[in-house]
């Protein structure tokens, strides 16, 4: 298959993400949860940095410390809430409606492997943070490059430890092989979202701005409105964004590795990528009961 038409599958499967969204604004929750979560705890750890300033001014061990209790938390939650947008959109695939508090039960089962994976980012995280650090040119490429290249090989960590129970190795082999037969389909999925969310967050900004010159002369009432009615908007564009990512990249994995067809996305030949299920178990079986398991 040529690079245009996996790009093309890969917008189809954006706009079809939409469907799932606009059908199911519940998942919406999720990156909701996923994202105050983070912001308190940044927010509380590099507060907590800056009180004790020293740290911040002396960046030697403590900091490095600091940098990787906060990638792991914050990998972690961020995992965690992913892992529960990606349980939820499987039970939408299966023609049932997402519940909040099944999906977040189903990522707490994942709890030790999602603690794994959030680990050795964080170590990862912080060896790419340290080459940063140094002061050449080299080490600033080859941070750039293997950021690069660890963030293609984890790019499926979560949906692969949703839909199985993989071991340390194999969450990152699967991630890889999963993208190297999607990297196409990849690239236009998130591609489309990414155009979509800056466009969401533009329109955010604007109504901001509107916002601005209606309430001009209004003081307090004029900074409130814009930050309330802008700063909302930018905010939903961004959800929706993280929103549709998740079922996207649900989607590329089932498309990757089965012969089934997600709902949503029926209108779609799944059986041009990698769907012949071959060396696969399918992650649905034994998985829900409602109607519409049959025709997944």
């Amino acid at each position: 298959m040529g690079l245009i038409d996996r790009l093309k599958i890969g917008f189809g499967m954006a706009r079809r993400s939409g469907r799932v969204l606009r059908a199911h604004p519940k998942l919406l929750v999720f990156p909701l949860l996923g994202g105050f979560s983070g912001i308190a705890f940044i927010a509380t750890l590099f507060g907590s940095l800056y009180v004790t300033g020293p740290l911040l001014r002396d960046p030697g061990p403590a900091i490095y410390a600091a940098l990787f209790v906060a990638y792991l938390v914050e990998t972690f939650v961020a995992s965690f809430f992913t892992a529960a947008l990606v349980a939820a959109t499987r039970t939408v695939f299966h023609g049932d409606k997402p519940s909040v508090r099944r999906a977040l039960v189903a990522a707490w089962k994942r709890k030790l492997p999602l603690l794994v994976w959030s680990f050795v980012a964080a170590v990862v995280g912080v060896i790419i943070r340290m080459i940063e650090g140094e002061d050449n040119i080299v080490a600033q490429i080859v941070a750039g490059v293997f950021a690069v290249a660890w963030s293609v090989m984890t790019f499926f960590v979560v949906p692969v430890i949703v839909f199985r129970e993989p071991s340390i190795t194999t969450m990152f082999t699967e991630s890889a092989r999963t993208f190297k037969e999607t990297w196409g389909e990849s690239i236009g999925a998130m591609g489309t979202i990414d155009v979509v969310t800056f466009l969401l967050a533009l329109g955010g900004v604007v109504l901001g701005g509107v916002a601005f010159v209606v309430t001009t002369g209004l003081g307090t009432i004029q900074l409130l409105a814009t930050l309330l009615i802008g700063g909302t908007a930018v905010v939903v564009g961004l959800l929706v964004g993280k929103a549709l990512s998740g079922i996207a990249k649900t989607a590329l994995y089932v498309y990757a590795t089965e012969s089934t067809v997600p709902e949503y996305f029926d209108d779609m030949d799944f059986n041009r990528l990698g769907g012949d299920g071959s060396g696969s178990a399918s992650p649905f079986d034994g998985v829900g009961s409602g109607p519409g398991t049959g025709r997944i």
